[in-house]
């Protein structure tokens, strides 16, 4: 893509020293330059490397959001093997309990 515009470019292009181009000798071309950097500055197209970058960035982003979202998963799946192990332990408890209850006389009263 092309180079950004400056002052030191359009000295450069003229063949000049970028110093030689003096807001003092030179008062409208200045301005005119300013004025036309404001008007096309959003217009200049990222060169190859600012591309590069920019995708980049929003990789490393992306890569970023996948690891949360894979340490999330891992902790709730972590979450849920605790539970399920409290569950069966809970479960024999409960079955060693009822083993151990006394066999009565009295009847279980018949459901409706």
């Amino acid at each position: 893509m092309g180079t950004p515009v400056s002052q030191n470019n359009v000295a450069r292009e003229a063949g000049c020293d970028p110093s030689a181009l003096k807001k003092s000798r030179f008062p409208t071309l200045i301005v005119e330059i300013q004025q036309y950097l404001d008007e096309h500055t959003g217009k200049i197209p990222p060169s190859a490397r600012q591309a590069k970058l920019a995708q980049r960035k929003k990789t490393r982003g992306l890569r970023e959001r996948i690891d949360a979202v894979l340490r999330q998963r891992d902790q709730a799946v972590s979450m849920l093997n605790e539970a399920n192990l409290k569950i069966l332990e809970l479960t024999d408890r409960v079955a060693e309990l009822e083993a151990k209850l006394p066999v009565g006389n009295v009847l279980p009263l018949r459901q409706r």
